[in-house]
C-alpha cells in the first residue's frame, strides 16, 4: 500500500488497524512496519503506529545517484562475466513485454516489465549485497514512479536502451554495457526529479 501510494505521505496507521485491514495477525504487520522504517519509507511512532514519510525531489536525486552507480556496475559485471541462454532470455522477455505493453498503451504493464528487467539484471550478478541494496532503493523510487507514470513522456527511448543493453551483454562488451546503463539511469533520474519540481509534487 505504501509502495503503490494507497497510503500517501503523512498517512498514519496503527498496528491493529493495519492488521484488521489486511486480515492478518499483528506480528507480521509489526515486522513489515519495522522493515519499512529501516528502508526509510515510514517512521514508527509510539502509540501512533507508523507515519508514511514523504519523498522530495532531493530524496529522488539521492536515490537515483545510488541506482545509477549500483545498476551501472551490475551491467558491467554481467557483461564481463557473460550470461547463459536462460539469463539472456529473461532480459529479452522483459524487453518484449515492455514493447507489448507500450503498444497497447498499458503504462502500468510497461512499468511492471521495466521493473522485471532491472531486477533481473541485478540478480544476474549473483552479488547478494548488490541485489539487496538495489532492491531497497528501487522500492523507495517505486512510489514516485507509480505516481508520475501518466505524466512522463512516452518511454520509447527507455525500451531502446534496454534492448541495446541486452545486445552489449550478449556481445560481452562490459564497457559498452556500463555506458548504456549509466546514460539510461542518469536521464531517468534527471527526468523524474525535474518532473517533481515542475509539477509542484514536492513531497510524495
Amino acid at each position: 500500500m505504501v509502495l503503490d501510494n494507497a497510503l500517501q505521505a503523512g498517512a498514519q496507521l496503527l498496528e491493529q488497524e493495519a492488521a484488521a485491514r489486511l486480515g492478518m495477525s499483528r506480528t507480521p504487520v509489526r515486522e513489515a512496519m519495522q522493515r519499512l522504517a529501516r528502508d526509510g519509507m515510514v517512521e514508527i511512532r509510539p502509540r501512533h503506529g507508523m507515519r508514511v514519510l514523504p519523498i522530495s525531489p532531493g530524496d529522488m536525486a539521492e536515490i537515483y545517484d545510488l541506482l545509477y552507480g549500483l545498476e551501472s556496475t551490475a551491467a558491467e559485471i554481467v557483461a564481463e562475466r557473460g550470461v547463459d541462454a536462460k539469463g539472456l532470455a529473461a532480459l529479452e522477455d522483459a524487453v518484449n513485454a515492455m514493447d507489448a505493453a507500450l503498444a497497447r498503451e498499458d503504462l502500468r504493464g510497461w512499468a511492471q516489465a521495466d521493473e522485471r528487467f532491472h531486477l533481473a539484471l541485478v540478480d544476474l550478478t549473483g552479488n547478494r549485497r548488490l541485489i539487496d541494496a538495489v532492491a531497497t532503493y528501487w522500492d523507495q523510487a517505486h512510489r514516485v514512479r507509480v505516481a508520475t507514470l501518466g505524466l512522463r513522456p512516452r518511454p520509447t527511448r527507455s525500451n531502446d536502451d534496454h534492448r541495446a543493453l541486452v545486445a552489449a551483454i550478449r556481445a560481452r562488451d562490459a564497457k559498452r554495457a556500463r555506458e548504456i546503463h549509466s546514460d539510461h539511469r542518469k536521464r531517468s533520474g534527471i527526468m523524474l526529479v525535474e518532473l517533481l519540481r515542475r509539477l509542484g509534487l514536492g513531497n510524495l
